[in-house]
């Protein structure tokens, strides 16, 4: 097999820090002045996921990182500073007026490497300057908390995110469009938990440049109809399930992953693993701000809802966007099904 070539090639130096200069992008009328993309988010609050993750600055991204490329053609990929920062543009652009956080960026599965002087190297030989990194798996989000709603007491900020998993490209091969996940929803402050929508996510986003990637997230953020995603979300906490109906749906929940595939393929998809259902499971009764109440026999499918996002932060970042979809997908079935909707009634039945 062709081994992949990875260049020592620092971020920063394929596409300039904001600071100095603004991206160089399609020209979409006046470009805003924002601020540098530094430190500015205030307080340390939860992660907005967890499994197998760990928190990162935008500078060890630009200045400790190598950016993968293509092997055959040796064409460099969109690195993750270049992906967040056209994807911070584009709510500028979009968001003019409002007043908007700097990302929080969480990596995982770091590949290592050495430059080519050090091939020959033993480890223990090796300097700092011998070794490379990157990572597979990248996810960020950015709040913007001048547009936000209160439901059932919980504040929700408009959050923008995305994903990038260098896992789900070909770079064995010439360079050709690549995939991000992107998406603009909610995030529950309570618990940062996320909330996304089906018009305010893009599971499978190809580009083939940062224009591409901008001008795709201006559209996205465009089309997204934030009332109508709070208009949904708030009908959950007026709903009440059963604890008799939560155990069906965790029951049920637990079989979806054993039914025959002629069978399952007859139900809605459910995405959440046997863990995340132990995890949502064990919250009922136990989680601080949506367990089960004392001494009643009913929760809101607000709390569900809440259960089902805050399960979802264990999973990992190439699938946890498609997760969250999904919970929000389950979470209004249920709903539905409470009144007598047939698509999801097999789950509580």
């Amino acid at each position: 097999m062709e081994a992949m070539q990875l260049q020592p090639v620092k971020a920063n130096l394929i596409y300039p820090n904001r600071i100095n200069r603004t991206l160089e992008l399609s020209p979409i009328e006046d470009i805003i002045d924002v601020e540098p993309i530094l430190s500015r988010r205030e307080v340390k609050r939860l992660p907005f996921i967890e499994a197998n993750t760990k928190e990162v600055t935008m500078e060890h991204l630009r200045n400790d990182c190598v950016v993968p490329v293509f092997s055959k053609d040796n064409e460099i990929t969109i690195s993750h500073p270049n992906f967040i920062e056209a994807v911070w543009e584009a709510a500028n652009r979009v968001f003019p007026s409002e007043s908007i956080e700097l990302p929080e960026i969480r990596v995982s599965h770091i590949i290592k490497g050495r430059i080519p002087e050090a091939i020959h190297k033993s480890v223990k030989d090796l300097l700092e300057e011998d070794k490379t990194i990157y990572y597979e798996r990248m996810m960020f989000c950015f709040e913007i908390p001048s547009i936000h709603e209160d439901i059932a007491g919980n504040k929700l900020n408009l959050t923008i995110g995305g994903v990038r998993s260098y896992n789900h490209e070909n770079l064995y091969s010439k360079k050709s469009m690549e995939k991000f996940k992107l998406f603009i929803g909610f995030k529950n402050l309570v618990c940062c938990n996320m909330c996304v929508s089906t018009d305010g996510f893009k599971s499978e986003l190809k580009v083939m440049d940062v224009n591409g990637l901008l001008n795709a997230a201006m559209q996205l953020f465009q089309e997204y109809n934030a009332a109508k995603h709070l208009y949904y979300m708030g009908a959950f906490k007026d709903s009440y399930m059963t604890e008799h109906q939560f155990a069906q749906f965790l029951g049920k929940g637990r079989l979806y992953q054993y039914l025959p595939n002629e069978q399952r393929r007859l139900l809605p998809q459910m995405l959440m693993t046997d863990t995340q259902i132990g995890i949502v499971a064990k919250y009922f009764y136990h989680d601080d701000n949506f367990s089960l109440p004392d001494n009643q026999k009913e929760i809101s499918m607000w709390s569900v809802y809440n259960l089902l996002t805050g399960a979802n932060k264990s999973s990992y970042i190439d699938n946890f966007l498609d997760r969250a979809y999904n919970a929000t997908q389950l979470a209004d079935g249920l709903n539905k099904a409470l009144y007598g909707d047939s698509e999801y009634s097999w789950f509580i039945q």
